[in-house]
């Protein structure tokens, strides 16, 4: 049986509904505090997966995952590198997914943990929780996506906005297919990259509509919208008129599983 570790701790509040994810997808998954993880990083050779739920972690003081990200590459570097280079997998999702890029894991293009991208205030000003629909790019090393086309699917967050810390870092994450999920437009077809998409399709103004991204081996993943919120066809606002059988987020974390 696969084993998936959820990180618990102050402020995040998403744990639960990411744990029945990744049960309801064949794994055995348990709630693991990150104190009890710094005290014993050993903890983690039980695991295959490891994984950010959302929230607002530390209050998301001085910005969005920020305290829980560098506690973790502060205290855990090590023991997460050892982690990766086993075959391993991890994700992290909206306040997760904060947590990954802002600790440098998450594309980790230099291999040194060094942030290379980073998630800020939305355009609108305000805090979004809504129902969007984002693609998932097929040319992609996404071990989490393959398969899956596009979804809708709830975001709630104040700081998603995607951007990059520069031309070099853009041009490699497009160019390798590293940009995995975008958001996409409700009445559009699909769109690319290089298209502008306007609000609300694109809840938060970021870079090239991007949802999603990857690292190389394709093993690490995070975005800002929230699959495991969408594990039910019930979950959905529109599951009975839509005729809705299922729960399409749950698509995510059976990849992520069925990889081992």
């Amino acid at each position: 049986m696969v084993k998936v570790c959820v990180v618990t701790g102050y402020g995040i509040n998403a744990d639960c509904e990411l744990k029945k994810a990744f049960e309801l997808a064949g794994s055995t998954a348990k709630m693991v505090h990150i104190n009890d993880i710094i005290n014993e990083p050993e903890l983690l050779k039980n695991y295959k997966i490891i994984a950010f739920p959302g929230g607002f972690s530390f209050g998301d003081h001085i910005g969005s995952g920020k305290v829980f990200g560098n506690l973790f590459k502060k205290r855990l570097k090590n023991t997460l590198d050892n982690f990766v280079v086993q075959g391993k997998l991890v994700i992290g999702i909206c306040n997760g997914f904060q947590v990954l890029v802002k600790m440098g894991i998450l594309p980790n293009l230099s291999g040194n943990w060094r942030q290379e991208v980073s998630l800020i205030h939305n355009d609108s000003g305000k805090f979004e929780d809504r129902w969007v629909k984002v693609e998932f790019l097929r040319k992609s090393p996404c071990i989490w996506t393959k398969g899956i086309d596009e979804m809708e699917v709830p975001v709630r967050h104040g700081e998603g906005k995607f951007v990059f810390l520069d031309t070099e870092v853009e041009k490699k994450i497009l160019e390798q297919g590293l940009g995995v999920v975008t958001y996409k437009s409700k009445s559009q077809g699909s769109i690319s990259y290089e298209d502008n998409l306007s609000y609300p399709d694109n809840p938060n103004g970021s870079a090239h509509n991007i949802a999603g991204i990857c690292d190389r081996t394709g093993r690490i993943f995070g975005l800002m919208p929230h699959p495991e919120a969408f594990i039910f066809s019930q979950n959905h606002p529109q599951w009975n008129r839509k005729k809705i059988s299922e729960g399409y987020g749950l698509a995510i974390f059976k990849n992520g599983v069925n990889y081992f």
